[in-house]
């Protein structure tokens, strides 16, 4: 079934973050509307899914996306599905995940720009050369990486699993990459929990959750005082301690959907206040989010280019052999994650 102008507005009417990029008008919608039934045509012609993560734009988000969610959840929902075609509305490593989990598949990434500062930190190259300095060392590996590095790990983890993953790891010297951040707040948080472990870890960081700091969490506080503050593990740890919440992307959403408040200040890209505005509209988000630019080189105009006329740039390629030991580090997490539900 078609989708209107006048349905896409509804949905969209209360997203005002992001300037212009996330701000739709009844003509907006009107323009995006034909971009978008085409794409949903297509898609069912071709036996195709459309992924998109929650800092992709609404449009991509409410107009075409199958699923919607985290990287790691949307790579779980991607071996879920019958379909040969994968378009993953996001950056580079998640096609690569969702890569390794469906070898099987076609995955295509359309961000004219699918780069990540975090994944971009570290090279395979570069865990190698710091094995021989940490022997002895379990090497984690942040969901936020390339196949080629995940394929130099032991284990993978995710922003929601990460203190429960590494606690389980029969061995107290853990080297995690590629986030210095979120290498720090998980030293705290296992201190706080009297789980003593020898942690070391790389000097990545988001660009986008780098940016947010104490004083903005204070100044916010100044003007309402009754807002609560969420923030991703990626934050720096002055801002997490400060923080009422801190978790994913998803359990950030949770979080929001199920908190009595009304108010709130999330620490994060602006995709997940869009989504917000969308899902919880009686919500107030206060203060300001941060965009990026890669999750937002994501258009409507590509994903409907790479389900037309995709590239080799589009595809995702990775060697069997790196596929496979990237496997095995992602398959570790799963091992660890089953052990605390049995």
């Amino acid at each position: 079934m078609s989708m209107s102008a006048e349905d896409l507005y509804k949905i969209l009417k209360n997203v005002k973050v992001g300037g212009r990029v996330c701000h739709y008008s009844l003509k907006k919608c009107e323009e995006l509307v034909p971009l978008i039934n085409e794409i949903n045509a297509l898609k069912k012609q071709q036996n195709a899914v459309i992924l998109a993560h929650t800092y992709v734009t609404p449009d991509i988000l409410y107009g075409v996306a199958d699923y919607m969610g985290d990287s790691y959840g949307l790579s779980k929902d991607a071996m879920a599905t019958d379909a040969k075609k994968i378009v993953f509305a996001a950056v580079r490593f998640m096609g690569e995940t969702a890569q390794i989990l469906n070898p099987d598949k076609e995955v295509l990434v359309p961000a004219r720009d699918g780069g990540c500062t975090l994944a971009d930190s570290i090279t395979a190259e570069d865990v190698r050369r710091l094995r021989p300095e940490f022997p002895g060392y379990t090497f984690v590996c942040y969901i936020n990486t390339s196949a080629g590095v995940k394929a130099e790990c032991d284990v993978c983890v995710t922003s929601a699993n990460i203190v429960d993953i590494v606690t389980r790891i029969p061995n107290d010297h853990i080297y995690f990459l590629p986030d210095q951040l979120m290498g720090q707040n998980l030293i705290h948080e296992l201190s706080r929990r009297g789980i003593k472990k020898d942690i070391r870890y790389y000097h990545g960081t988001c660009d986008v959750h780098k940016e947010y700091t104490l004083e903005q969490i204070q100044r916010v506080q100044l003007e309402y005082p009754e807002a609560k503050v969420v923030s991703h593990p990626e934050c720096k740890p002055e801002v997490c301690q400060a923080s009422d919440y801190v978790g994913s992307t998803s359990q950030m959403l949770n979080y929001m959907r199920d908190s009595h408040s009304r108010q709130f200040l999330m620490l994060t890209e602006c995709g997940l206040s869009s989504r917000l505005q969308v899902e919880f509209p009686d919500k107030q988000l206060v203060g300001s989010c941060t965009l990026c630019e890669f999750m937002k080189s994501n258009s409507l105009e590509d994903i409907l280019r790479v389900l037309k006329n995709p590239t080799d740039k589009d595809r995702i390629h990775i060697d069997p052999a790196v596929r496979q030991r990237a496997r095995k580090c992602i398959e570790a997490m799963f091992t660890y994650a089953q052990a605390e539900r049995d």
